[in-house]
């Protein structure tokens, strides 16, 4: 073979070939010259493109953005003896480990409050290298007993680890509602658990109940806790008992607007360009479709409303949640700037004086004072003692001032003041610049001060298998008049009453995402279920009742399907009647039961109608395997229903009470007996 260079000129082969006598070209150098050229011409026009090679550059260190997980790290770096961890859901226990951290510089400690979700707490074990340290712990409890889902994984740690956590010292306050069955299980376990592991427990678990008074209880425990701790350490409070400053302000004279946050939960612009996947820090912009009114008559406004989650690629499931973003009243937000004399469109950020703090502002920063109030502040509930501390300072008349730091105190008066004045009184933050004229905060410190607007959930009234990108929210609009003469408005429900459809082109949104729940229909479409949702707890079962019907039309056998509701009236507050008869015609719903409760003189609610069907509803549960759900009111319905049950096992099934009560635990347990409950 010889290699023909498919450049060279004529003359360089008449030079290669001078000493031969045979042809210029043979006909073998033609070939090879006509497949080479031929090649060439495939490789220019035809050949895929091929990425271009970057350049590779020597490796140049830079220094890591690394968030560090080394909590002990953090803590022996910037000083700090006391960590307080928190696990929460609605940012309640947050807010307490905050208040906590705070309180430590009064008693000449250092304190940080922390995420567990953040930090390796199997960490936790090393924390005696730090002289006089130890570790709190603020606890919520949510759902059926659950460790919040930030404090999951420290659950799991828990369970899972053999560490032994000799020399660690420790605290737990747990956050609860007794309205559950589950009081304060998460609370509970944590403290059980350190100690099993050899912690030394340094005060007694302080147990906080909502359905009485959670800022009662954490104060009281606090103000045993903190004496407990000096006498631990030997030390004395160091009787600095003046507002302590987190967040600095600063004024944004200059900025360009679109750095400027809007109301967005955590990527500036991001509802301006909306980016899957969406979650509580990412939600998405759903349209309105559909807001009517459910009853009929009566004073209440009972709403349905549809959302269109098409392209957002968010799935969800009959019996999950939904979580809504709302925004507080406008007309609440210019009064505060009014009482105040503020300009509520200064552009300002909060920065936190601590450095080395993961939180380096109250809520996304830069923003203006207006949509602070708006989006990101809880301006509606009553607010708790220390918010009422730490402004007291800013009242000129000194009976203002006292009475203010006296509902902050432990003292039996002074909590007494505070439920009466505030809690019963439900006096908002306006309402408490109202009252007390001579009050004049900066509004800064207010807004450091204040809790976040949480996001609200509801139970999801459609099945995905009918409505794909549709989700439905049933609720009941929160307004009445308080002892002050001030009319009360639930946040969400008063906002969401006011997304209207029109026909204008112009679309209301609503920020939202799904939160995954157990409350599941049987895997087996051949199970019967028990329905039972008064009021706005039928919400879910109008997903279930949707989707057995669904089924029934894939040609699954769909298991008996029962339904117990209530409300006040037939005539006025019978939800989803219409579309309830069709489905019972149907024979989707084999049977529905209606307690009526006001349409004779004496009442009749869903557990009395549930006693009348005894016989047939054991055997359903104990012979069938039916599956029973609750959806509704945690403190009277939801018990009242319990015991019910308790008595159909002991009238028709022969069981004591204890066996009674045991034998619906294990339902529990099983999957077979679920709650979506409330208080």
């Amino acid at each position: 073979w010889k290699t023909v260079n498919p450049s060279c000129s004529e003359s360089q082969l008449l030079a290669d070939e001078e000493q031969t006598p045979e042809p210029l070209l043979s006909s073998l150098d033609i070939f090879l010259f006509s497949l080479i050229a031929g090649l060439l011409i495939y490789w220019f026009f035809f050949r895929k493109k091929t990425e271009p090679v970057p350049e590779i550059k020597p490796f140049t260190p830079v220094t890591p953005q690394i968030r560090e997980t080394s909590f002990i790290e953090k803590m022996k770096k910037t000083n700090r003896n006391i960590v307080v961890f928190y696990g929460s859901q609605t940012g309640t226990a947050e807010e307490f480990a905050n208040r906590l951290a705070k309180d430590a510089q009064r008693y000449g400690m250092k304190g940080v409050a922390a995420d567990p979700e953040e930090y390796d707490l199997s960490e936790l074990s090393r924390l005696k290298e730090i002289p006089n340290s130890m570790a709190v712990f603020c606890m919520a409890t949510y759902g059926e007993g659950d460790p919040t889902d930030n404090a999951q994984e420290f659950y799991d740690w828990m369970q899972g680890t053999d560490d032994d956590l000799e020399g660690v010292n420790f605290a737990v306050f747990g956050l609860g509602n007794k309205t559950y069955e589950h009081f304060n299980a998460t609370g509970k376990y944590t403290d059980k658990r350190l100690a099993e592991l050899g912690g030394k427990r340094v005060f007694d678990l302080g147990l906080g109940d909502d359905d009485i008074n959670l800022e009662e209880d954490f104060i009281s425990w606090k103000e045993q806790f903190w004496p407990a701790v000096c006498e631990l350490f030997g030390v004395e409070a160091t009787g600095e008992d003046s507002s302590i400053r987190q967040f600095e302000l600063v004024v944004h004279n200059d900025i360009n607007m679109n750095q400027v946050y809007t109301g967005e939960m955590g990527r500036l612009k991001s509802f301006q360009t909306q980016k899957p996947p969406f979650d509580s820090k990412n939600p998405f912009l759903a349209t309105v479709t559909g807001n009517r009114k459910l009853n009929k008559g009566g004073n209440r406004h009972l709403m349905h409303i549809e959302l269109d989650i098409t392209d957002s690629k968010i799935r969800y499931d009959s019996g999950d949640h939904v979580a809504v973003y709302p925004t507080n009243d406008a007309a609440v937000v210019n009064g505060i700037g009014e009482r105040l004399g503020v300009d509520l469109d200064t552009v300002i950020s909060l920065k936190n004086l601590d450095e080395e703090s993961n939180k380096k502002h109250p809520f996304p920063c830069p923003t203006t004072y207006r949509t602070a109030l708006t989006h990101y502040l809880d301006i509606n509930n009553m607010p708790r003692t220390n918010v009422l501390y730490e402004l007291a300072q800013y009242a000129s008349d000194p009976q203002e001032q006292e009475n203010m730091r006296k509902m902050a105190s432990a003292s039996p008066e002074g909590k007494a003041l505070y439920q009466s004045w505030v809690l019963d009184s439900e006096r908002n933050i306006l309402a408490i610049l109202e009252d007390l004229p001579s009050l004049n905060p900066p509004i800064d410190h207010l807004c450091e001060l204040l809790p976040r607007l949480q996001a609200r959930y509801y139970s999801i009234a459609s099945s995905s298998k009918v409505y794909p990108t549709s989700i439905h929210i049933c609720a009941v609009v929160i307004e009445y008049t308080t002892k002050t003469e001030r009319v009360f408005k639930g946040v969400a429900t008063n906002w969401l009453k006011n997304k209207e459809v029109t026909d204008n082109g112009h679309k209301l949104t609503v920020p939202m995402y799904v939160r995954r729940s157990q409350f599941r229909l049987p895997f087996k479409p051949s199970n019967p279920i028990i329905m039972i949702g008064p009021g706005t707890g039928i919400a879910p079962f109008m997903g279930f009742i949707r989707e057995r019907a669904w089924q029934k039309e894939q040609g699954k056998e769909a298991g008996e399907t029962i339904l117990y509701f209530g409300c006040r009236h037939k005539n006025e507050d019978f939800l989803y009647q219409q579309e309830l008869e069709e489905f019972e015609r149907a024979g989707v719903l084999t049977q529905l039961n209606v307690a009526f409760s006001r349409d004779q003189e004496h009442k009749i609610y869903v557990q009395h109608l549930l006693k009348k069907n005894k016989e047939q509803l054991w055997k359903l549960i104990h012979s069938n395997n039916a599956h029973i759900y609750v959806c509704g009111d945690a403190r009277n319905m939801a018990r009242d229903v319990h015991t019910a049950f308790y008595e159909i096992a002991e009238e028709v099934g022969g069981l004591t009470h204890t066996q009674a009560v045991d034998y619906f635990k294990k339902l529990m347990t099983k999957g077979r007996y679920s709650q979506d409950v409330w208080s």
